[in-house]
């Protein structure tokens, strides 16, 4: 059988067009956004139209910033960002977050009381509200800020391996909220 590879396009020249084709990217970004307003595909169009706004004004630009671009998009609305220590955030956004599904997390205590808050940090929390959805079916998921801060998002449980790929197309350091960085 004669060798007619040359004719050919090497696929991993392929895959490397593919990585700096923004068009891609932005569709991927799509789907994640459809992921993470399960059923509700007004809010993510919301989202997606205010994230492509935000990017169109650093146009030009580096586009390593594309995640913290989506985190502004999304922030209380599909996704959340909180300090290392403040629980109180994230509680109040992680409640938030559940209440489009007519979810309440048991936090295990009163959220309202300072000791409550005060004896228990965000990694902690982040388990329990992980445990907590996993109960109705859905997943939290935390993505990694490099620093002092937890992000992330909730999608349906079902979709757990459509996350994965994904965060790996997207190149998003990705984790359950059950074991954030």
């Amino acid at each position: 059988m004669p060798d007619n590879s040359t004719d050919y396009d090497d696929p991993d020249d392929l895959h490397d067009e593919l990585d700096d084709d923004p068009d891609t990217q932005q569709g991927l970004i799509w789907n994640l956004l459809l992921l993470i307003n399960p059923g509700d595909e007004e809010s993510a169009l919301r989202q997606f139209n205010a994230f492509r706004e935000a990017r169109a004004e650093h146009e030009g630009e580096e586009d390593d910033g594309w995640l913290w671009t989506l985190k502004d998009a999304i922030d209380w609305s599909a996704g959340f960002y909180v300090d290392w220590k403040d629980t109180e955030s994230l509680i109040g956004a992680i409640d938030e977050l559940a209440a489009r599904w007519n979810l309440r997390i048991d936090w295990g205590g009163d959220v309202d009381d300072e000791d409550f808050l005060d004896s228990h940090d965000v990694p902690v929390l982040l388990n329990v509200a992980y445990d907590r959805l996993r109960e109705h079916g859905y997943t939290l998921w935390c993505w990694d800020t490099e620093g002092d801060a937890y992000a992330g998002w909730m999608a349906l449980s079902r979709d757990d391996e459509d996350m994965r790929r994904l965060a790996a197309l997207l190149d998003i350091e990705l984790r359950p909220g059950s074991d954030p960085f």
